[in-house]
């Protein structure tokens, strides 16, 4: 099965062609417009992938080897994520297999960052956990079996990729603020700074409080080392992970989990829950570092495998601005 893959939930345009589950190509077009801004625009957004899409697709199957009659499956994000940007992507994607006569699978896009655990060829034994740590979403999900989720817990207030941009900015950093404290904190100094780990009740997570104490202690202190609260944000941050991850596994008795989402980049973060994993003698998984931010292979990926499992999306089928797990249809 060559499936044609299509993602536009954010500020990534993103075109992937897989044949059954082998990635021919995965063409990624990340906006910089956003920059200026200090996040993302959705108008902007939506008008830039209106722009890109059709010279991606192109690219894609070029790079696949493959012409566009020889998709046999078209599979797009249709939500969470921003109404405009989705729209773009979906109209998309309904025209194709329209003019194609081909089946359309709408995914969301939380499934497709799961799925994205088995583009690196090792397929996740259930029931696992699933930590999805990105800049919309921080929540751990327990996939009891294929198509099955339970979310144990999500953040409250700001996702953590969220607080990672929020703080950079604070700070004069440029956006995306997470490259740029992961690179500023690899040069300052770690537990000089007392940051509280936060501990809302249960497995949820919460990253409010910890960035209101940086914005209170880089006010206090006009001569801060930028890398130092970078290190000590930072730390806290990733440590919160740690904790939540470590009392989900506690509770359900699930010794394997897997790391998805765009901020599981970090190398820190990795650092940490490979150390986690050798304490706690437990199976992590952590999707390949080109499919962990937004990408449409991984949508490709869980398009095919629900498919497969339920058959073609409606036509009619729209956007959705939010979606739970628990409530895909």
């Amino acid at each position: 099965m060559v499936t044609l893959g299509i993602e536009t939930s954010c500020d990534e345009t993103s075109v992937a062609v897989l044949h059954d589950s082998r990635v021919l190509a995965n063409i990624v077009s990340s906006q910089v417009a956003h920059t200026k801004f200090g996040g993302v625009v959705p108008e902007i957004a939506a008008r830039n992938h209106i722009k890109v899409i059709v010279p991606l697709t192109r690219n894609a199957l070029e790079v696949a080897g493959k012409d566009l009659y020889d998709v046999d499956l078209i599979s797009v994000t249709r939500g969470p994520g921003l109404v405009g940007a989705l729209l773009v992507g979906l109209s998309y994607a309904k025209s194709l297999a329209i003019s194609l006569n081909k089946p359309l699978i709408g995914v969301n896009h939380l499934e497709g960052h799961i799925y994205g655990l088995q583009l690196g060829g090792v397929l996740p034994r259930h029931p696992y956990l699933v930590l999805i740590v990105s800049g919309g979403h921080t929540e751990i999900v327990l996939v009891g079996e294929p198509f099955h989720y339970r979310t144990l817990g999500r953040t409250l207030d700001d996702a953590c990729g969220e607080a990672f941009d929020k703080v950079a900015k604070l700070m004069g950093l440029p956006y995306p603020g997470g490259p740029y404290i992961e690179k500023r904190a690899a040069q300052g100094k770690r537990r000089t700074i007392d940051f509280p780990v936060p501990r809302p009740e249960g497995l949820s997570f919460s990253y409010a409080g910890l960035k209101t104490a940086v914005l209170y202690y880089t006010r206090d202190n006009p001569r801060y080392d930028v890398n130092d609260v970078a290190a000590n944000f930072q730390e806290v941050a990733l440590e919160h992970l740690v904790e939540v991850a470590t009392r989900a596994m506690s509770e359900t008795g699930v010794k394997d989990l897997g790391l998805v989402g765009g901020v599981t980049v970090n190398k820190r973060l990795r650092e940490k829950f490979f150390a986690l994993a050798e304490k706690m003698s437990m199976h992590l998984r952590v999707s390949p570092v080109q499919f962990c931010t937004d990408n449409a292979a991984m949508i490709a990926r869980a398009g095919m495998e629900r498919f497969k499992r339920f058959g073609p999306s409606d036509l009619a089928i729209d956007v959705v601005a939010r979606e739970r797990l628990e409530d895909i249809t």
